[in-house]
């Protein structure tokens, strides 16, 4: 899908309206080629460091956390209406059983900026490159926090993702 390259503001209110719902795609490609996404419906963004960045939670149990630790770059991909089924179904299936693309048929190219894949039917992709990262200190959450979004286990990765570039299809 041929993109242009906006500002990483480009209508960012529609990406983190669509972060809660249905949620965004993440997507990373090993250094070997093999790709992968999942939804995520944690996220934001801003400027740190004096760098737009994009920053993604994902747990070390899933399989998008192999692409990230190996490539340290990813995309995130905000969907178009016509792909809520297939967010859905990024979501609750993991691509250690099922090639996620493929069973919905869905196109990718690569990254223009980075060697992650980017997914041919979203408007708006953000291609970043991973800066820092930390893990999330148990001792340091909120006791409610902890409790409803981890019950003692699977700590999320924060990555810090410099938007190296925002590209997004004419009429986004």
């Amino acid at each position: 899908m041929e993109r242009t390259r906006v500002p990483f503001t480009f209508q960012l209110d529609k990406t983190l309206s669509l972060l809660s719902n249905p949620g965004l795609l993440l997507a990373s490609t090993k250094r070997s080629g093999a790709s992968n996404v999942m939804t995520i419906g944690w996220g934001t963004v801003g400027i740190i460091w004096g760098r737009p960045c994009f920053v993604v939670l994902v747990r070390p149990s899933r399989y998008t956390y192999e692409f990230i630790e190996d490539s340290k770059v990813f995309t995130v991909n905000v969907p178009s209406e016509a792909l809520r089924e297939w967010v859905g179904f990024c979501g609750s299936r993991s691509g250690r059983t099922v090639d996620k693309f493929a069973a919905y048929n869905i196109s990718i190219s690569r990254g223009q900026l980075v060697e992650a894949v980017t997914i041919d039917a979203c408007p708006i992709v953000y291609e970043c490159r991973v800066i820092h990262y930390n893990d999330v200190i148990p001792a340091h959450l909120d006791p409610a926090v902890e409790a409803t979004s981890y019950g003692g286990k699977d700590y999320h990765r924060l990555y810090y993702g410099e938007i190296l570039g925002t590209f997004a299809v004419p009429g986004a």
